[in-house]
């Protein structure tokens, strides 16, 4: 390996770090070894499956299939160096340069390899605060097995009565010496039911106005008096649970951040969900434009006018949409913390989702709520049934409107009745 001057993660000088172009050599010699190049996909109308879902729907056994096989992946990716490569490492990372990691994504692109979207909540969202706010205790128990595959992570915010408004929540986490007892329910967790570890918000002073008395802590999802129940979707499947915590023991070594400092530790949180939502990290994202092309030609409906407005809208915003994204990596890669640009790509990502399913109903009409036996129509009735969580999850969208206008527009704040810091932002 050839000396070469890059600058660490942890801003120190290494002369034993690979060049660009030897780590694209060694990243495309692991990935020639352990994967299968992806062949060249052409969408052809009526063949392969027509699924357009936004969320999986697994039966309980292709669950465990599959998180076998993410683990197993994430693990053989560890362990050859390219597991986390921009992280610091002393917790278990390579100590890269972000360019580095981009280096390696488009390198991995061209393979066919098992899905990580089981660990795109704990790595895009709770390992990034932990590494913020987390002890050096938490640091080192989790950043290292998280990022190996070997721990889940899932995010506890929303509450039954406490949605966006998370300043709201009333799940309570006592002292008691050194230990906190927590005791309360949390709604719509995404991965839950497969998770070892979760991110929690509990309010912990009832006398402080209320985003004042929240702590962040780091629970034990197999803990005694956590028990996770499934919430059957309008789509069919049960992607997010309902957890309830009775008397849950945690160590005051695992809180995050400082007593009573939980709505910093949240914003952390959100800004990173937003950022993963919006660039496509958490999981979900849109059908491919030909396939939205496809399905106004086989309806007849392809010399529409509309129908090709329509088509060339959602296009046109998928590309500026990307083109925002990119803008907004730069700012974190450059060290940067996540702002409201990562509202706006989140916003920008439901806004194309419903022009799809807008797209999609008057061009399949009756086709999409009655199951005809056709390829590639009824199938779309999952994903417009999915969109009303999407415009929910890491905000909803009335939520990011306000931090926008707020925050990028500069716009008066809009008022509320406790004169509180506002909803989720």
């Amino acid at each position: 390996m050839t000396e070469a001057t890059v600058v660490s993660n942890e801003g120190l000088v290494d002369t034993d770090s690979p060049t660009p172009e030897e780590f694209e050599a060694e990243a495309r010699s692991f990935l020639d070894a352990n994967a299968t190049p992806r062949s060249e996909e052409t969408f052809v109308w009526g063949e392969g499956s027509d699924n357009v879902s936004l969320f999986p729907e697994r039966t309980p056994e292709q669950q465990e299939a599959d998180v076998a096989a993410a683990r197993s992946w994430a693990q053989t990716v560890f362990d050859a160096g390219f597991g986390w490569i921009a992280g610091p490492a002393s917790y278990g990372g390579r100590g890269l340069p972000r360019e580095f990691q981009r280096i390696y994504d488009t390198v991995a692109s061209g393979y066919a390899t098992p899905s990580q979207s089981i660990y795109g909540i704990g790595l895009g969202m709770v390992a990034p605060t932990i590494l913020a706010h987390g002890t050096e205790e938490v640091k080192q128990a989790y950043l290292r097995s998280m990022h190996r595959g070997d721990t889940v992570g899932c995010q506890l915010f929303s509450e039954p009565s406490s949605g966006s408004d998370l300043a709201s929540l009333q799940t309570r986490a006592v002292r008691d010496g050194d230990e906190w007892i927590i005791t309360g329910q949390k709604v719509w967790t995404s991965g839950a039911q497969v998770s070892d570890i979760g991110e929690i918000i509990c309010r912990t002073d009832p006398d402080l106005p209320k985003h004042r008395g929240l702590t962040g802590f780091i629970v034990d999802m197999h803990a005694p008096g956590v028990e996770v129940r499934p919430l059957r979707q309008m789509t069919g499947g049960s992607s997010f649970n309902e957890v309830f915590f009775t008397e849950v023991r945690v160590p005051d070594s695992h809180r995050l951040g400082d007593v009573n400092g939980g709505w910093t530790v949240a914003l952390t949180t959100l800004m990173n969900e937003r950022a993963a939502i919006g660039g496509g990290g958490g999981g979900v994202g849109l059908p491919t434009s030909m396939r939205l092309v496809e399905v106004a030609r086989a309806m007849g409906r392809s010399q529409d006018p509309l129908v090709r407005q329509q088509l060339a809208t959602i296009i046109i915003n998928d590309r500026v949409a990307r083109y925002t994204n990119l803008r907004a990596m730069a700012k974190i890669a450059a060290g940067q913390l996540p702002g409201p640009e990562m509202s706006l790509a989140k916003l920008s990502l439901t806004a194309n989702m419903v022009r799809t399913y807008e797209l999609a109903s008057s061009v399949l009409g009756p086709a999409l709520v009655a199951d005809g036996g056709a390829w590639g129509t009824y199938a779309w009735s999952e994903f417009l049934l999915g969109v009303p969580g999407m415009r929910i999850a890491g905000g909803s969208d009335e939520v990011m409107r306000n931090i926008i206008g707020e925050r990028v527009l500069g716009l008066p704040k809009e008022p509320t009745p406790t004169q509180s810091v506002g909803q989720g932002s």
